[in-house]
């Protein structure tokens, strides 16, 4: 405890002086992040491959994979982090100025949120991306990784901090809870006199946990139970190609969609071939009574599938009366992260969208797209489920608040 309580107020002391840093001071630490990635590739392939083998046997492949960093994603973190860069700084910006009767003049103008903590779980890259964002947008961050990824995790911070002390720099900036017990976390949720704001990334399970136990504000950022809907008038070809797109591109991720719902008007025209497209690429489907009466190799679905994100290559299938039977499955099964309808009737389009709850809702489109880099914001820390204070993709500009600057000539209130 008395560990954790030292990094977190730390990287308290630290965030202040980062809040007052200048754009091109902080793009100079990023620049230098991204060169200690691409020059210390051997290292991070080293500890990322320790990480692989204690996890064979324990994670799908599908999460393997997304716990691996070859060549290419080294370099994919490197130039994100370099696209941080070259994005504009939030920080400053003025929202609004005006000047009263009495010779005030206010400016409302953006401001680091202070120390922000970042829960995650499998995912390497989440360490560039949090410590990325957060130096240009003027926070102090706490890591806290999952035990699937502690080397890699390991190594990377110790980049990032030898790039902000090689630029002269407080390495505090950036803290690292290097503990893999889940008491560990808990400790750092009861951190609120250094930490302003936690963002959990990963499962359902883990928001929970950190909703249930934070003394911190939370800003929910966990998985994605998404769905696609076909409605009958839907353009077959069309949803077939997003369907597929949505479920299999990549299936680890929180914007891959979960659950599949088709109008019953369609469904024995769109299923079998939809259906067996994925399950000839290795998708396990499982369906609602209707599916699998239409479609063989079906398993039968319990209603505990319909509200749960796999992450693998399992797709659950429900066929639905109408529009408002899946808008109300949705909403009562989603997790209020991306959802998607495929249409050509612009009014159902448009009911969709206003009723459902989500951060994100599509029309003809794939739920993949909801990344921060796709919405052109640039790298992003997560996605937001939850409606205060941001909702959908994070990036530099959601993770500052609002300061009201006044500057007066001696006045006093009467």
């Amino acid at each position: 405890m008395i560990e954790i309580e030292k990094i977190c107020a730390d990287a308290r002391s630290a965030s202040y002086k980062l809040a007052f840093c200048k754009s091109e001071e902080k793009n100079k630490i990023l620049s230098a992040i991204a060169d200690g990635i691409e020059n210390n590739r051997e290292k991070i392939k080293k500890a990322n491959a320790v990480d692989i083998v204690n996890a064979r046997g324990v994670l799908s492949e599908a999460m393997i994979d997304r716990l691996t960093l070859t060549d290419s994603r080294i370099d994919l973190m490197a130039e994100g982090v370099r696209q941080v860069v070259e994005l504009d700084d939030p920080v400053g910006k003025v929202v609004r100025e005006w000047t009263t009767a009495n010779g005030l003049h206010f400016k409302k103008v953006r401001a680091a949120l202070g120390v922000i903590g970042v829960i995650y779980e499998s995912r390497p890259n989440v360490t560039v991306d949090v410590a990325s964002l957060c130096i240009k947008s003027g926070n102090g961050v706490i890591l806290k990784g999952g035990k699937e990824a502690i080397n890699s995790n390991r190594q990377l911070f110790e980049i990032i901090q030898e790039a902000i002390e090689k630029c002269g720099f407080d390495k505090n900036f950036v803290g690292f809870i290097d503990d893999i017990d889940r008491q560990a976390t808990f400790d750092m949720l009861q951190q609120s006199k250094y930490i302003d704001v936690i963002i959990p990334r990963g499962s359902d399970k883990l928001k929970k946990f950190v909703l249930t136990n934070s003394q911190i504000p939370v800003i929910a950022s966990s998985g994605g139970n998404c769905h696609v809907y076909v409605e009958k008038s839907a353009d077959l070809q069309m949803a077939e190609e997003i369907v597929y797109n949505a479920k299999m591109q990549r299936v680890s991720v929180c914007n891959a969609a979960e659950q599949l719902l088709v109008d019953e008007d369609i469904a024995e025209k769109f299923l079998p071939k939809m259906l067996s497209r994925l399950m000839k690429d290795g998708c396990k489907i499982n369906g609602c009574e209707k599916t699998c009466a239409i479609v063989n190799g079906v398993n039968r679905a319990t209603e505990e599938d319909y509200k749960t994100e796999r992450e693998d290559y399992i797709l659950t299938v429900k066929v639905v009366k109408d529009y408002n039977e899946a808008i109300d499955r949705i909403n009562e099964n989603g997790t209020k992260h991306s959802e998607a309808i495929v249409s050509k009737d612009e009014k159902v389009m448009e009911i969709f969208t206003g009723m459902v709850d989500a951060g994100c809702v599509y029309t003809n489109a794939s739920t993949r797209f909801t990344d921060g880099f796709e919405y052109g914001f640039g790298a992003e820390i997560g996605i937001s489920t939850q409606k205060l204070h941001a909702r959908g993709p994070l990036g530099l500009e959601q993770l500052t608040s609002e300061k009201y600057i006044v500057r007066g000539n001696g006045q006093i209130r009467k």
